[in-house]
């Protein structure tokens, strides 16, 4: 199985599926226990679709050779492509819209019909047309460009006074929430009412990236850990041709810029703030995959599509007279090979000290013992609903923000539609929200203005007036790490049958999976003094500068040929 190297910091390297493989797609269906859906392969040698993979999972009544006929109607020939599936047989499919206006009913028709067929219930098909629901590209771009001006090119103590309103004027976040809120509702339709989506989009390759992926992260757990979000983002905006070149501007002349990708992971950031122990990776992980986007020697974030990253490097092969052998195209350094941009302490950065794995272990009679944690396994911290909360809303009284806040404290989040006309969609949010949450369930967002925050790591780092020295969530993160380590510890020495004495078990630090770490049981817990709010990104104990020294990466720049310009790149994916 192709592979893109280790999935992070920490026990045996797992390796993240690229999805350019029969065999990978394969295995994420019967992951998902999807009946009713196969490998289809006539994208072979892209000879399809350039914007699709050469592997994609379509219902198994279609045929291929229907597939072919009903190619042509779509945009970018850019058939209907599954994304997921819940265990109650609902899936998740994006597709192009049908460009001919004359054949759209009855392929739509033919579509809708094949997929209510893939559905052990034959449930009825929910389509969902982004074009019209969320914010365009053009307005995300906007919203980033005003943001931008607001956290790194206006002097901050200009803007101090007039923070909260500067930033609403954005919209950004409004854009975050947006796309939440629609998420969610798709995840309703999908978990209570039992029916598949069809995400419509013109292209099918931007929107419903964000879309599709933010469903399957509220939905699917495996996409909460680092190997999983991994897959995912590999599977729904890699492989399933999210335009990065453009988007990322990459050549410095497109007209199609738009922080698709980085609103994704702030959105998924509003997620994990708001249930932190549900997720394997911490929001360092996060921004340091934004980052990534921009590192042009990994070719994950670097083309348009799967088929122009094969047609640009073997031309290029070609032109330098290198031989490619059985490859299709040279091979690219994969972002998912952290190992290449970090050193492993670095990289223990990307765990969260707060997350409840499936799985965890217990002691009895000397040994380690597994248990799994049933749904009624809640965590009590998670969510614990104020008096105020009525539907998942918070009061205007409890709304206002408080002064020099980060938050936004505008408009409460609407109340959905009355039941009869959205299909118990708020009887669905009520009941989720009267409850604990499920780690290993379902998670919604909740989208009042002092819920959708400002991700201040991200788009803060670099301004040195907002950073709070030893201050700031990094000391939690500290302490949780502390005790993480800790317990790490203690359950080591348990399954040594206690044979080893505890400060030999202390000396084992290679074994750890956090970056800070309980050295002994009488170390001071004291936060260092090179803590910021912004860290590992402040100028004091900086992640990318400190670490970039002795990888390989590192090495790379220092003493080889780069071999492949951006500048040979064609925009015409």
């Amino acid at each position: 199985m192709p592979t893109g190297g280790c999935s992070a910091a920490g026990g045996g390297p797992q390796k993240t599926p690229l999805f350019e493989t029969y065999s990978d797609w394969d295995r994420e269906i019967k992951r998902t226990g999807a009946s009713g859906w196969r490998v289809c392969s006539i994208n072979e040698g892209y000879m399809i679709s350039t914007c699709l993979p050469e592997y994609f999972v379509v219902p198994s009544s279609l045929a291929d050779q229907d597939l072919k006929t009903f190619s042509h109607a779509f945009v970018g020939r850019r058939m209907p492509l599954w994304c997921w599936s819940h265990a109650n047989g609902s899936a998740l499919v994006r597709m192009a819209l049908v460009k001919d206006t004359l054949q759209q009913r009855k392929v739509d028709q033919r579509i809708c019909t094949a997929i209510t067929k893939s559905h052990p219930q034959r449930s009825d098909v929910y389509k969902s047309d982004l074009d019209k629901t969320l914010p365009s590209i053009q307005e995300v771009q906007a919203a980033f460009v005003k943001l931008k001006q607001l956290c790194v090119n206006e002097p901050f103590e200009e803007t101090e006074e007039k923070w909260l309103s500067s930033l609403e004027s954005t919209r950004w976040l409004e854009h975050v929430r947006a796309f939440l809120r629609h998420s969610s509702e798709l995840v309703c339709m999908l978990e209570s009412r039992r029916v598949s989506v069809v995400l419509q989009e013109e292209e099918g390759r931007d929107l419903s990236c964000i879309v599709a992926s933010l469903v399957q992260v509220m939905l699917d757990p495996y996409f909460r850990t680092i190997p999983g979000f991994q897959s995912l983002v590999q599977k729904d905006w890699v492989m399933a041709g999210h335009p990065f070149l453009d988007r990322c501007n990459h050549l410095k002349r497109s007209e199609k810029e738009s922080p698709l990708f980085l609103l994704f992971l702030d959105a998924t950031w509003q997620l994990l703030d708001q249930h932190p122990a549900a997720f394997e990776f911490s929001e360092t992980y996060l921004a340091v995959l934004g980052d990534s986007t921009r590192v042009p020697l990994l070719g994950t974030f670097l083309f348009n599509s799967p088929h122009q990253r094969v047609k640009q490097s073997t031309e290029f092969a070609i032109s330098k007279n290198i031989q490619l052998g059985d490859e299709k195209g040279l091979k690219f350094p994969s972002v998912w090979d952290w190992s290449l941009q970090f050193t492993a302490k670095d990289r223990t950065l990307f765990h969260n000290p707060l997350y409840i794995g499936r799985s965890t272990p217990r002691v009895q009679n000397g040994s380690a013992r597994s248990f799994w944690r049933t749904k009624k396994n809640y965590s009590s911290t998670l969510r614990g609903m104020p008096a105020s909360f009525k539907n998942g809303l918070i009061s205007d009284q409890e709304s206002l923000p408080r002064r020099n806040s980060l938050i936004l404290g505008g408009k409460a989040t609407p109340a959905p539609p009355a039941e009869g006309q959205d299909g118990g969609m708020e009887t669905f949010f009520r009941e989720w929200f009267s409850k604990p949450a499920d780690l290993h369930g379902v998670l919604l967002p909740r989208l009042s203005g002092v819920h959708v925050k400002l991700w201040k790591l991200c788009y803060l780092r670099w301004v040195p007036e907002t950073q709070i020295h030893r201050g700031g969530s990094v000391t939690a993160y500290h302490k949780l790490s502390l005790l993480a380590d800790e317990v790490d510890v203690l359950s080591r020495t348990l399954r040594q049958h206690r044979a080893s004495p505890l400060q030999a078990c202390y000396a084992e630090l290679d074994q750890s999976r956090m970056y800070f770490r309980a050295r002994g049981p009488h170390d001071t817990t004291e936060t260092p003094e090179f803590l910021s709010s912004s860290f590992p990104f402040s100028p004091v104990g900086n992640l990318c500068r400190r670490s970039i020294s002795g990888t390989p990466l590192s090495k790379f720049l220092s003493g080889a040929k780069i071999w492949l310009s951006t500048e040979t790149l064609a925009n015409e994916d």
